[in-house]
């Protein structure tokens, strides 16, 4: 079986962009560390096999000689050293831009990391709310009930009971994290004696165990604007749960539903209604009152000659635009009801008008040949 390409290992063309290739071994060297797939020797000999095709790829000089000759070329001129044998000299490149991807994979703290013992602003919480279409027309105010986190006013947070405080943890020196060694890596993973606090609590508060934290309800009043549409997300700063260590709260983000309406149907800003008529009204024309989204009919007057499915438009009638001015439309689609019985007079009536038309119809006493 023929030897792969160090672009064949990292799956990529071989006119791929630098960003490309090194978007390519990021994804591969997730995938297969060893720290992450510990005994498989497939996995790591993968790992081995994508970090010496990026290290080659990533050299214009090393690419250029490959391109040409094959590895024989980066023997040439002494770039052709196999992985762990020596030829890696500034691993910083590869596994610079990918701190926080190995971190977050491997328990470890990239760069910018608070540790969790620090005072840190609290998570966010999502609510949904569903609501009816008029309330998203016309806007409304709702009052909501959220479980949240909320600092312990016991111990003000810390989760030491009161008296004690907490001390140092020895295995972490407080940072939260402990860090190993293997080959060119340094990973840092969770203390398991502090669980990441930097600090271990000798006597924990009885109110929150310890956590500093404690699940409490609050009643929030949201208004609604006029113009929201399903998925519409609201921000309530603040409203979210409280940080460990008496830290800031996060926000609250109230995500719209809306009802489906038993009339109405939304179209962006626009609304639509099907509006039944009589068919001696579409013929001679007249007024119907058609209802709106704010609860009031208005007069919408019917010409004569309207045709089923024929549209109508009642400008401003619609929903308004969030965060601005103006309101979009109301369309009314007509659509014209046939009687399915008619009474012996009103036959009379529809043959002889079928007689004026030359209509050929069942019962005339005239007839037309339709081509």
């Amino acid at each position: 079986m023929a030897e792969k390409s160090y672009y064949e290992i990292l799956g990529v063309a071989k006119t791929a962009a630098d960003d490309e290739i090194k978007k390519a071994y990021r994804q591969l060297a997730i995938k297969h560390h060893p720290d992450k797939n510990q005994g498989d020797k497939a996995s790591e000999a993968k790992f081995k096999e994508a970090t010496e095709a990026y290290e080659v790829l990533r050299d214009p000089q090393k690419r250029k000689a490959y391109d040409q000759f094959g590895k024989a070329g980066l023997n040439a001129n002494g770039g052709g050293a196999g992985f762990g044998q020596g030829a890696y000299t500034d691993f910083s490149d590869i596994f610079g831009d990918f701190g926080d991807i190995f971190g977050d994979f491997f328990g470890g703290g990239g760069r910018g990391r608070e540790r969790k013992g620090s005072s840190r602003r609290g998570s966010d919480l999502r609510y949904n709310l569903e609501i009816n279409l008029e309330d998203a027309a016309l806007g409304k105010e709702f009052k909501i009930e959220i479980p949240r986190a909320e600092t312990c006013q016991d111990c003000k947070g810390s989760g030491s009971a009161k008296g004690s405080s907490s001390s140092t943890c020895s295995d972490c020196g407080g940072s939260g994290q402990v860090r190993r060694t293997q080959g060119f890596f340094s990973i840092a993973t969770t203390c398991g004696k502090c669980e990441g606090r930097g600090t271990v609590i000798a006597n924990p508060c009885k109110t929150c165990g310890g956590d500093g934290l404690v699940e409490k309800k609050r009643t929030i009043n949201i208004k609604i604007p006029p113009g929201v549409e399903s998925g519409s997300r609201l921000k309530v700063s603040g409203e979210g749960e409280a940080g460990p260590n008496a830290g800031p709260h996060g926000d609250l983000y109230v995500v719209t539903h809306i009802r489906k309406h038993p009339i109405f149907e939304r179209q962006g800003n626009d609304l639509i209604i099907t509006k039944k008529i009589p068919l001696s009204m579409a013929c001679l024309g007249g007024e119907i009152e058609i209802p709106t989204i704010e609860g009031k009919n208005v007069s919408m007057k019917i010409p004569e000659g309207t045709e089923s499915g024929q549209v109508f438009r009642l400008k401003g009638n619609g929903i308004s635009y969030l965060g601005s001015y103006g309101k979009g439309d109301q369309h009314v689609i007509i659509k014209i009801e046939i009687p399915k019985k008619l009474s012996k007079r009103q036959r009379e009536l529809m043959q002889e008008f079928a007689r004026e038309s030359d209509d050929a119809v069942s019962g005339s006493t005239k007839s037309k040949t339709f081509k």
